[in-house]
């Protein structure tokens, strides 16, 4: 692991390419079977990343920043853009300027650097005109908890228990807004402490954003002309009404926590045989009617803890017969689902009501049963919201991760918002689109491809909230015309430039501009080049992306056949070989793990739904889209470690022999964190000789994988779920269910003593390479 920690992938720019060397065509790209794409790290915290106290250089003709690629005349203070090759002059302010004292964003060194812009500056410039703007003042972030109480006294108590210690972390300058809901939605009025003050909204049908106003005392009569303020009111809201529903936190702690105390789950009696009435749908309507109205353009968040299926009004998944069961991915598949299209039309609607807000979907689902999560996926990705997944408000996956988000320091998640992606390119690149958490601003220009691919047709993206660990996967085209083969000789170098702005927690605009070169290689002479840059990790991750993004755009799509067959191409195409002896192929290094990959990727829970309900798949594909390679690699195929007596811990083999009497495994799948203690070491345990002082050693042997799981744990969010087993226990699935199985009922007879068999007819991962080199090689 530490070994891994000190060569840094993605270095300072956080960007990871499938491809590091380009081919010059678009014939030529096609044939390296794995798409030209980029995975880019937005806010990647990194020491070395300067931040300049001023606003950035733009090209007058293309909008490019200044970077050290531009090809700078010190002389005649001029600079060419390295992406238009347009000629600009410094403004005055770059007058001293000359070899020997150049100006932050030209050092060689600084291909990613920030810019703290003047609040009157927005970097915006290429915003959607259709975004509800707000005048720019320091702004304070807004939490507005909409919280689900349908669920039985025990599961209320502990989501009580979490939000009042998120009150307690909150920012005193954050503003708060609360909303209950049930068969109906409550929104609690807070600036009223003498008495609870409630707005009662009915659940069973939908109510749009100038009803709530209307409801709420906010209506156009009510409300005062944008950008007229209030002396003394220090958020810069133009609504006065407003202080009634979103309080200061340090204001409206004891409101809050006396509501808390008082609050009862839903009321409204349930027929036996019938599911509570629940209106998720309508109490989200509600919160962004309310947000539209307080704080639109600001950095708001809708914070949804639900605890069930929506069964009423807008937003349904299921009626409210227990005998009708939760639609599965077989209804999906065969389309017996009645609910499943209209949810997911009323949350795309609510997702292009936030996003011009500038407003994020949080989602905390914890239930048995499902809770709509993936009807409700839209609205979560497209705003860039978080989502977490969880069995019971009690379990630690809910519990330790909701604390995260309120939490400062080293475990700050670093939430950001009101973010914006602009992407230049050289002149022969094409963007096809972005996969991961943010929405098309539909900004045309040259750079657009014919062919989209998720959000498309533009070249530059809004992301409502984002935070350290965000990650978009970009995918490239290339124009074929042979004018670029004339390009190529000019130049041999290609550039790509990311321009990320965003508001911080303290209302302070910053732009990163991350400028990348790589190199047009020309591989219809020479291939070698091409293959030393091949990342595999990072293709595997972008096929990972795609397959997950076709099966659930293109219907009856085939994942598994889609994967071998561009496996079978890339190996008969980069592979050494003699025709049609399969003894004879061989793969460069450069490719050795890519098939490996694609094996454990093909048994994933992104590619097999058996076993998962459409809410885990949703759930798992979302954290796919949005985090770095490193850590997407791992839910694809988990890391592995053995500790035991006789050695220090070592990275094992994914594969059922790694299992022994006498070893304790540790699985890192990225969703659970598991540790398997061998026969053995369990027999010992339980006899209690780790607490005797002559085994010290055993002990300590016990207590390592607990520490390094710890440490994982830590650093991750969602947190995942740790699972203690041993084997031959029950739990003991959670390992097997990730190994390769070189071990099956079928040749047990040749299994070493002390290790272990799964019971599978999957095959092993020796023979689905046997059927690879057979198939790659054929004439």
């Amino acid at each position: 692991m530490s070994e891994m920690a000190n060569t840094d992938p993605e270095g300072i720019d956080g960007v990871r390419m499938t491809w590091n060397v380009w081919p010059r065509t678009k014939v030529e790209a096609s044939k390296c079977v794995i798409p030209l794409a980029a995975s880019i790290a937005l806010l990647r915290p990194h020491p070395d990343i300067p931040t300049l106290p001023y606003a950035p250089l733009r090209c007058k003709t293309c909008t490019a920043v200044l970077n050290p690629y531009s090809r700078v005349d010190t002389n005649a203070k001029i600079w060419i853009c390295p992406f238009c090759y347009q000629r600009n002059h410094f403004p005055q302010h770059y007058a001293m300027i000359s070899e020997t004292n150049l100006p932050g964003e030209l050092y060689p060194q600084y291909t990613t650097i920030q810019y703290a812009l003047p609040l009157s500056a927005n970097p915006n410039t290429f915003a959607n005109p259709n975004l509800d703007s707000a005048p720019q003042l320091q702004q304070s972030p807004v939490f507005v908890f909409v919280l689900d109480t349908c669920m039985i006294e025990e599961e209320l108590g502990f989501v009580k228990s979490a939000l009042r210690q998120a009150i307690e972390l909150l920012p005193d300058n954050a503003l708060v807004g609360f909303v209950s809901f049930g068969t109906q939605v409550q929104v609690h009025e807070l600036g009223f402490s003498e008495m609870s003050k409630v707005y009662v909204f009915r659940g069973n049908k939908e109510i749009s954003k100038e009803q709530v106003l209307e409801q709420l005392g906010l209506g156009a009569s009510v409300r005062r002309p944008a950008g007229v303020y209030q002396k003394g009111v220090q958020t810069g809201f133009p609504n006065s009404g407003i202080t009634r529903f979103l309080l200061p936190a340090a204001d409206c702690e004891y409101t809050l926590n006396s509501l808390l105390d008082e609050l009862q789950t839903d009321q409204w009696p349930v027929p036996p045989g019938s599911r509570p009435s629940r209106c998720t749908g309508v109490a989200l309507s509600v919160a962004t009617g309310l947000l539209g109205a307080c704080s639109a353009g600001t950095g708001a968040r809708i914070i949804a803890l639900v605890g069930g299926p929506c069964t009423e009004g807008p937003g349904t998944i299921v009626s409210k017969d227990l005998s009708d069961p939760v639609r599965s991915h077989k209804d999906l598949d065969k389309d017996a689902v009645p609910f499943f299209k209209k949810a997911v039309k009323f949350y795309e609607g609510l997702s292009k009501q936030l996003v011009n807000q500038g407003h994020v979907l949080d989602l905390f689902a914890s239930a048995l049963d499902q809770v709509g999560v993936a009807e409700m996926k839209v609205a979560v990705e497209k705003t860039g919201g978080l989502v977490v997944l969880a069995e019971s408000f009690g379990h630690s996956v809910f519990k330790d991760s909701f604390k995260r988000v309120f939490e400062d320091g080293e475990q700050s998640l670093g939430l950001f918002s009101n973010g914006t992606l602009e992407i230049n390119c050289s002149k022969d690149i094409k963007i096809q689109g972005i996969i991961g958490p943010c929405t098309s601003l539909e900004k045309k220009g040259p750079a657009v491809a014919d062919t989209v691919v998720g959000e498309g047709n533009t070249t530059a993206w809004k992301m409502c909230g984002l935070n350290k660990s965000t990650c978009l996967t970009v995918l490239f085209d290339l124009s074929s015309s042979d004018r670029s083969n004339t390009q190529g000789t000019i130049n041999p170098h290609l550039y790509l430039q990311f321009l990320t702005s965003y508001q911080n927690t303290e209302g302070q605009f910053l732009l990163r501009v991350t400028t990348v070169t790589r190199t047009w290689v020309d591989t219809a002479v020479s291939s070698e080049e091409l293959v030393q840059g091949f990342d595999q990790e990072t293709a595997a991750v972008v096929m990972a992306r795609l397959a997950s993004l076709k099966m659930e755009i293109e219907e009856g799509f085939d994942a598994t056949r889609w994967l071998d067959r561009s496996l079978i191409r890339l190996c008969s195409k980069f592979g050494d070989y003699r025709k049609d002896d399969p003894a004879s192929f061989t793969l460069n290094p450069s490719f050795s793990l890519f098939p490996q990959f694609i094996f454990n990727l093909r048994r994933s829970q992104f590619v097999q739904v058996f076993n998962n309900s459409p809410d885990e798949t949703a759930y798992f594909r979302l954290l796919l889209n949005r985090e770095n390679i490193s850590n997407a690699a791992v839910m694809i195929q988990p890391s592995l470690i053995s500790y035991s007596f006789n050695s220090l811990p070592a990275p094992a083999l994914l594969d059922v022999s790694s299992i022994a009497a006498d070893r304790i495994l540790l699985l890192d799948s990225y969703f659970s964190v598991v540790i398997f203690h061998g026969m053995t070491i369990a027999q010992w345990r339980n006899m209690g000789y780790q607490n005797q002082p002559e085994h010290q050693a055993f002990a300590q042997l016990l207590q390592a994988p607990r520490d390094d799981a710890q440490m994982i744990i830590r650093e991750r969010f969602p947190v995942p779920r740790l699972v203690v087993c041993d084997q031959h226990g029950s739990q003991a699935r959670f390992l097997l269910a990730k190994l390769n199985p070189s071990a099956t009922y079928n040749n047990a007879h040749e299994v070493a003593a002390g290790s272990d068999v799964i019971f599978t007819d999957d095959v092993s991962l020796q023979v689905f390479f046997e059927h690879l080199q057979r198939l790659a090689v054929q004439s």
